[in-house]
């Protein structure tokens, strides 16, 4: 390896790779606590260094042009790394101790974070973890939870939250319930279908009627606020309910219901309160979450 031919900055990368995670530079200046023409330097600078533009500027803000998106691949890895290598560079197991309490939906926390917490533990053994598993928003700011996973940016000023992915999900029913659907095409074929829902009230409904289905509450007789009990009642044939595609897509029990629709896509949030500016502790297990959950 040539070294003196690596000139790549990694600040401009950064300013980048922030930019469009947050998805305009006033709210990648918030984050990388900039000031909004500084990032902005910092990506022409990068776009002029690379021979390419990596934005177009649209009414509805900045999107990815197809090399910024080619891009964006290589320097989330390398964000990764620096996340990686900061967190080994501030201590090991033995000077991060105490509790820490992350709060998520019950999905996340029984497919998602086990292997996570798993992985956490064996590099810091002294941190005692506590996992809320509820679809029920802990309030960080009465100090509920410590940190929070969650599937929507969070509104109150006083939390720092930091966007991870978009999170695909798909309709999802037993092989042996779609096997007696006569069309699976478009949501129209889902008309006499039978749903899951999590509550009474219409939420669901109006959520998908922007999808094109045409549902009514005669749709949904199975109410199960559990989202656990839910999915094991799809996975067994009792109708249709959302999954995540990575969890979705590897269950043998159950298969897309619209194989050809579009996902359903939410963001991924990851949520503290102010102490996370002051203790290491939160700040090396945020940062942990942040770059395990983006993998």
């Amino acid at each position: 390896m040539d070294r003196r031919a690596i000139k790549f900055d990694w600040n401009r990368a950064r300013a980048f790779l922030v930019t469009a995670e947050e998805g305009s530079l006033s709210a990648a200046a918030r984050a990388l606590d900039m000031t909004q023409p500084t990032v902005g330097r910092q990506i022409s600078a990068l776009e002029k260094e690379l021979g390419v533009s990596l934005f177009e500027r649209t009414n509805s803000g900045l999107v990815l042009t197809q090399s910024g998106t080619d891009l964006m691949a290589q320097v989330k890895v390398m964000g990764n790394a620096a996340s990686t290598l900061s967190l080994l560079a501030s201590g090991r197991a033995e000077t991060l101790e105490g509790s820490v309490c992350i709060s998520a939906t019950e999905i996340i926390s029984a497919f998602i974070l086990p292997p996570i917490i798993e992985k956490l533990r064996k590099q810091w053994p002294k941190i005692e973890i506590e996992i809320i598993a509820s679809n029920d928003t802990s309030d960080l700011s009465r100090r509920e939870a410590d940190i929070a996973i969650r599937n929507y940016r969070p509104t109150q000023q006083e939390l720092i939250a930091k966007r991870i992915q978009k999170v695909k999900g798909h309709l999802y029913a037993s092989k042996s319930y779609v096997q007696n659907m006569e069309q699976r095409k478009s949501p129209q074929d889902l008309k006499e279908s039978v749903f899951l829902g999590i509550d009474r009230s219409n939420s669901i409904i109006s959520y998908l009627k922007k999808f094109g289905f045409d549902l009514s509450s005669n749709n949904f007789p199975i109410i199960v606020a559990n989202h656990l009990v839910q999915w094991e009642m799809v996975k067994y044939g009792a109708g249709i309910g959302f999954m995540m595609e990575s969890i979705g897509d590897a269950e043998p029990l159950v298969e897309r219901v619209l194989p050809s629709f579009p996902a359903f896509e939410k963001e991924t949030w990851l949520v503290s309160h102010r102490e996370l500016k002051t203790s290491r502790k939160l700040r090396v297990i945020f940062d942990y979450l942040a770059c395990e959950l983006s993998n």
